[in-house]
């Protein structure tokens, strides 16, 4: 029987599939940097590094937009 692998994950049954496919385009020295980057922190899946860095920095974007009753110099008072 062959052994799992540790570093594998399993996909849970109800996570959806990802069907939708986005498409960037990076200039050399863009290319470079990110694998430069991928290499020095042993990240192996490169979109899910991306996925993830893109996601976290939309969803901070939008929590510091969120709407408030007040503005920020009125708080500040």
């Amino acid at each position: 029987m062959k052994k799992r692998d540790k570093n594998c994950v399993r996909v849970s049954v109800n996570e959806p599939k990802r069907q939708q496919k986005m498409t960037c385009l990076l200039t050399e020295e863009e290319l470079r940097i990110i694998e430069r980057y991928l290499e020095k922190y042993k990240i192996s899946n490169r979109s899910r590094w991306m996925r993830e860095t893109l996601l976290a920095s939309v969803m901070r974007k939008m929590e510091e937009d969120y709407p408030t009753l007040f503005n920020e110099h009125d708080m500040r008072r």
